[in-house]
């Protein structure tokens, strides 16, 4: 996962965590090695979970964490059986993205006062936020060299690059936060990072929902995913969306398309004379 995949470390921590605990269970039950986990540990191990308050996302990246070890160990000839094979994973609800109304994001984006050096910095991050649909790390992970043209190189996950538009009204802010924002800002570590925080250093993950919670009441990935239903409201193909938000899979895309069909049903329902 880690030399291959390229996941994150916070993705393999995660991993490490599900399988620790999943092991820890067995050896509850008496179950010494790997071979010794049998199919009824899988199952009494999620009624468990269940039984404990895990949601069903949870446990099924929990099972997935499980499942995957055991398919690893099999191609490697240390394990003869799957546990998890055959065991039904829970049934995921899946809630459709919050996407904030487009005068919504505008008009918090516009109240910022840009007077002072942090609101030129808040103003011109969530703006670029909104602009470009990114996530909340490769958002923190931009430098200085990153702006200043109509496209942006960012690195998500897997390490897979691509390259997305910044609209002009971000353009503008970042121009501004530049030229009178960050230099009273920037401190001695902040080296060539895009956004600094009150203390002049880089401003990361944390710090950028920070930014968002006090300033939008709502979490940056609301902006993600505002900027992809605005998108396919106003007729972007769903392949586009895909590549601007670095989807890797269609289907994780797709889900948008329920949102801007009940965008049309509410539509249809305050227009149409016999709704």
């Amino acid at each position: 996962m880690r030399d291959q995949r390229e996941l994150s470390s916070n993705t393999l921590d995660a991993y490490r965590r599900d399988l620790a605990q999943f092991f820890s269970y067995c050896d509850g039950e008496g179950a010494g090695s790997i071979d010794d986990v049998q199919r009824q540990h899988a199952r009494r191990y999620l009624a468990v979970l269940s039984a404990s308050g895990y949601s069903k996302r949870s446990m099924t990246r929990k099972a997935s964490a499980v499942r995957s070890f055991y398919n690893d160990a099999g191609r490697r000839g240390s394990a003869v059986t799957n546990p998890f094979e055959g065991v039904s994973r829970p049934r995921l609800d899946r809630p459709l993205p919050h996407a904030l109304p487009a005068r919504t994001v505008v008009h918090a984006i516009e109240t910022i006062d840009p007077v002072t050096p942090e609101g030129l910095r808040d103003r011109a991050l969530i703006d670029t936020l909104y602009s470009t649909g990114l996530r909340v790390s490769e958002l923190a992970s931009m430098t200085i060299d990153d702006v200043g043209r109509d496209l942006v190189t960012v690195t998500g996950k897997g390490r897979k690059t691509r390259r997305v538009p910044i609209g002009r009204p971000a353009q503008e802010s970042v121009r501004r936060y530049l030229g009178q924002g960050r230099p009273k800002l920037a401190g001695p570590e902040a080296g060539q990072a895009l956004w600094v925080g009150v203390r002049g250093r880089p401003l990361g993950a944390r710090g950028v929902r920070a930014v968002v919670r006090k300033r939008m009441s709502t979490f940056p990935h609301a902006l993600r995913h505002s900027f992809a239903t605005h998108l396919l409201e106003g007729g972007a193909d769903l392949r586009s969306v895909q590549d601007l938000l670095g989807h890797t899979d269609l289907a994780t895309t797709q889900i948008y398309t329920a949102v801007t069909r009940q965008h049309l049903r509410g539509t249809y329902d305050r227009s149409h004379p016999r709704a």
